[in-house]
């Protein structure tokens, strides 16, 4: 069997509900075989690091991160916006040539004519819309 694929896991991270967000998702794609880099936790992006000012760290773990990985999943919720850093991390892999992935589970947008933002939706080869649609996607990838 070949080694695992490793997903990045780009998407907000800044109040308890998101990271407990990004937490639960990184869990269901472990469980499915894959390794996972998630920021929040591989790429040493929090408060106490922030403080210490070593943001060039937190940017080169992160760029190691969308490197080094198979698959970016993106999510995208938050309301009209996508979260600034989640699009920096969406358009360097792309420019990568990497396979970027959208999860949108925010329903505040689905009535309206685009889901996310052009550049964003155009740059991503699935947008899907519940955890379990994006996971049965990934199937697929492992």
């Amino acid at each position: 069997m070949g080694s695992k694929k490793q997903i990045y896991l780009a998407g907000p991270l800044f109040s308890k509900a998101e990271r407990d967000f990004n937490i639960y998702l990184k869990d269901r794609l472990v469980e499915m075989g894959f390794k996972v880099f998630l920021p929040q936790v591989d790429g040493e992006d929090n408060l106490s690091s922030r403080m210490h000012e070593r943001q060039m760290c937190i940017f080169e773990n992160d760029i190691r991160g969308i490197d080094e990985s198979d698959i970016i999943l993106a999510v995208l919720d938050g309301g009209s916006d996508v979260d600034s850093g989640t699009a920096w991390e969406m358009g360097y892999a792309y420019a990568r040539g990497k396979k970027v992935l959208g999860l949108k589970t925010d329903f505040r947008t689905f009535g309206e004519e685009g889901i996310v933002n052009l550049m964003m939706e155009m740059s991503v080869e699935v947008l899907a819309r519940d955890v379990e649609s994006i996971l049965k996607v990934l199937e697929d990838h492992r």
